[in-house]
């Protein structure tokens, strides 16, 4: 790593070094009051529009409007198999194969329709085991889950959680829970990446330990995919799910990722719900004919795909292809460390950063608890042009996102911090 040194000179000279920096000139950066970019570090929250997704939207309107119909074969991206190219770049961002990958729906349905496939409960083993301080969509799909099953949303829900007067939870526990309930759980399902703390489980270790004990095993990867090595094939689990508008730019609300591993793919005898789209291609415009399992992730698609939303996700995903996720990672490494070293800097009687130090257990984000502080910190971050994140009671998570974010970025950001708390 680096040798991290205090001023602004370090960070111009980084900058200079930096063969990314190029990419945020690819981005739209929003402006602060007095019309100069604000410091962006929300990319864990919603994702820059990339300046090049006007024109791969246009483009799909333009062959609509000209095409109609005809655009399912005859746009310059034709609309049928749209979907295809999609979700083998995605399977490079989050490692994975390509018959492993789909991209479709949102984050929160796909993770009740793989639950459809891999949360099978009976009367001994029907408890889902995830980390306590999950992102809350995760556990009111968890809890629903648990009740259209007919179990008790709070005795079937097992939770993971840190020790008394800890952050992070310890997996000597969650390996101790297994021990000695795992013939109870039939499900684990984790946020491969807090989004309060921004840890990055161990997602190998986790599923050895669940599949161990005979447990079904998904990860829930909104902030992870596009910020992490996922691995996912070689993780061994059995799902994941993922959001696109966090680091994926793909834009508010836009469609999500799935993942199921490739032993899985030509099991037709998984309990799934299903549609035409997840029909054999060759014979799903017969339309008459008896339902024929699609292999792999795509057969768990129900419906054809929303191309203007795609198209968002493409002109994103050409970026990540041109950079690949391994380049990605090893600015962000560099950039994170900064701003640890220069949060470190302002004492540990004023500010705790919550991530973890090891790079290997976190991504871009670092979450700063700050002592006797309120919402009040943050909304003068904003008001200095820094577009942070507040979570109660008195975190700000900052993500120095490494296609658009820079060591000026992050210096800037700790000085306006520093001042503030001066105050």
């Amino acid at each position: 790593m680096l040798n991290y040194k205090l001023g602004l000179d370090f960070a111009l000279e980084q900058d200079k070094k930096d063969t990314l920096s190029s990419y945020r000139n690819q981005f739209h950066i929003p402006k602060d009051k007095d019309g100069y970019d604000c410091i962006y570090m929300t990319g864990n929250s919603l994702g820059l529009q990339p300046k090049q997704t006007k024109a791969y939207v246009n483009q799909e309107l333009e062959d609509w409007a000209t095409l109609g119909v005809e655009g399912h074969f005859d746009a310059k991206n034709p609309w049928l198999n749209y979907h295809e190219s999609l979700g083998e770049q995605m399977a490079k961002v989050v490692g994975a194969k390509p018959i492993e990958v789909v991209v479709m729906n949102t984050l929160t349905a796909n993770l009740h329709f793989l639950m459809v496939s891999f949360y099978q409960p009976t009367k001994t083993r029907y408890k889902i085991l995830m980390e306590a301080d999950a992102f809350p969509s995760d556990k009111y799909a968890v809890e629903s889950q648990l009740r259209h099953h007919g179990f008790d949303d709070k005795e079937g829900l097992i939770l993971w959680r840190p020790r008394k007067g800890e952050e992070l939870a310890n997996y000597n526990d969650i390996e101790a829970i297994l021990e000695t309930q795992g013939n109870e759980i039939a499900l684990v399902m984790i946020g491969a990446v807090n989004y309060y703390t921004g840890r990055y489980f161990d997602l190998k270790r986790i599923t050895q330990l669940a599949h161990n004990r005979g447990c079904m095993v998904g990860f829930d990867c909104a902030h992870g995919a596009g910020n992490v090595a996922l691995n996912l094939h070689n993780s061994g689990a059995d799902f994941a799910a993922w959001c696109t508008y966090k680091y994926l730019n793909a834009g508010p609300g836009s469609i999500a990722g799935c993942f199921v591993h490739e032993r899985h793919a030509y099991n037709k005898k998984l309990n799934r719900f299903t549609g035409w789209w997840s029909h054999n291609k060759e014979t799903r415009f017969k339309m008459r004919d008896e339902f024929d399992q699609l292999a792999g992730a795509e057969g768990w698609q129900l419906s054809n795909p929303p191309i203007l939303s795609m198209a968002a996700i493409k002109a994103s995903l050409a970026i990540f292809n041109e950079v690949g996720m391994d380049t990605l990672i090893e600015k962000s490494k560099k950039l994170t460390g900064y701003l640890e070293f220069l949060l470190k800097d302002l004492g540990e009687d004023t500010i705790k950063i919550i991530t973890p130090s090891n790079l290997e257990e976190r991504g871009c984000q670092l979450s700063i608890a700050v002592k006797n502080a309120d919402k009040s910190l943050h909304n003068k971050l904003t008001d200095a042009g820094v577009i942070s994140d507040w979570r109660e009671p008195n975190v700000i998570r900052c993500a120095p996102v490494p296609l658009y974010n820079s060591f000026q970025d992050v210096y800037y950001l700790v000085e306006r911090l520093k001042s503030i708390l001066n105050e």
